[in-house]
């Protein structure tokens, strides 16, 4: 595995601020890590990173120990924070080999360092302090730090934030195009971006993993008793007459001749044959599905009710 935690908790006086975490992230996989503010997810990218001890549990990257916090295992890791911190006063390519001394890359130095420029698209930026550059090129700047070691994961803390529609559609491209060979933890609060890059999902609420799954198999994720369903009728219908097949809940109209139907099960056969045997005509029926951001409310929500 790329990363492994297990049993992770982190007090900070009387407070969890995580609470016996565990979760497994494979070599190539493209996780997001989700979670509404204060949930713990900086803490857990802290620990994994080694900037922050964990108080009980076991963390390893690539089969190394975060413990012992040795150079080998800082090569094994890019970490992005979500406040991105450079040195302004520097110019792109002088901070970037002044990072790479950290390294100790040695004799291919400058070699990777114009790699890593090429890579994150700074070519046309890399004379300039960064003072002068715009948020979204800052961005791409400790997006290059972390991967000059070329490292084997990539930890990316709100990578985007702040950034303008058209900055987070480049970095997120250029994270895309990363992530095709390296193992990604992304922490960020855009679903959009978590439906575009990731595979998985792991989300963490109040310290503790509410949800670990595919992100295609999230949004069936049947948390609410009831299927959504959507029937568009050519005319009005008695909607308690439809309420009469069994297994569906309650309805309403919401539109002209559209009515939003509560179920248990997938009734639309039953609806179907409901409106045949009635003579009725349906111009559509549908399933409702659910966005990321309704699921993410609820897993994160439960919890406090």
């Amino acid at each position: 595995m790329s990363i492994s935690v297990s049993h992770v908790t982190r007090e900070f006086g009387t407070q969890k601020a995580l609470n016996d975490i565990s979760f497994e992230i494979a070599k190539g996989e493209v996780v997001g890590f989700l979670g509404p503010n204060g949930a713990g997810k900086s803490t857990m990218m802290k620990i994994i990173t080694g900037y922050l001890p964990q108080t009980k549990g076991k963390v390893t990257v690539c089969g190394l120990d975060v413990e012992a916090n040795t150079l080998e295992y800082r090569t094994k890791i890019g970490y992005l924070p979500e406040h991105n911190p450079l040195y302004l006063d520097m110019y792109v390519k002088e901070y970037l080999l002044h990072i790479a001394g950290y390294y100790r890359l040695g004799k291919n130095t400058k070699k990777r360092v114009e790699e890593i420029i090429d890579m994150t698209g700074l070519t046309p930026e890399r004379t300039k302090k960064i003072s002068a550059l715009s948020k979204g090129y800052r961005q791409r700047v400790g997006l290059a730090q972390a991967l000059l070691p070329d490292p084997e994961v990539l930890i990316l803390d709100e990578p985007t934030t702040g950034l303008d529609p058209n900055q987070i559609v480049e970095v997120r491209d250029l994270i895309k195009r990363v992530g095709e060979k390296k193992t990604i933890m992304l922490s960020t609060h855009i679903m959009q971006e978590v439906q575009a890059i990731c595979e998985r999902v792991i989300i963490i609420n109040k310290g503790e993993i509410v949800a670990n799954e595919m992100a295609n198999n999230l949004t069936n994720m049947a948390l609410k008793s009831n299927y959504e369903i959507t029937c568009e009728f050519n005319e009005s219908i008695d909607i308690n007459k439809l309420l009469q097949i069994e297994g569906i809940n309650n309805g309403r109209l919401t539109g002209n001749n559209t009515y939003q139907i509560s179920a248990d099960s997938d009734k639309r056969a039953d609806i179907f044959d409901w409106a045949v045997s009635n003579k009725k005509k349906i111009l559509t029926l549908t399933e409702d599905q659910r966005s990321m951001e309704e699921i993410f409310r609820e897993l994160t929500t439960n919890q406090e009710k």
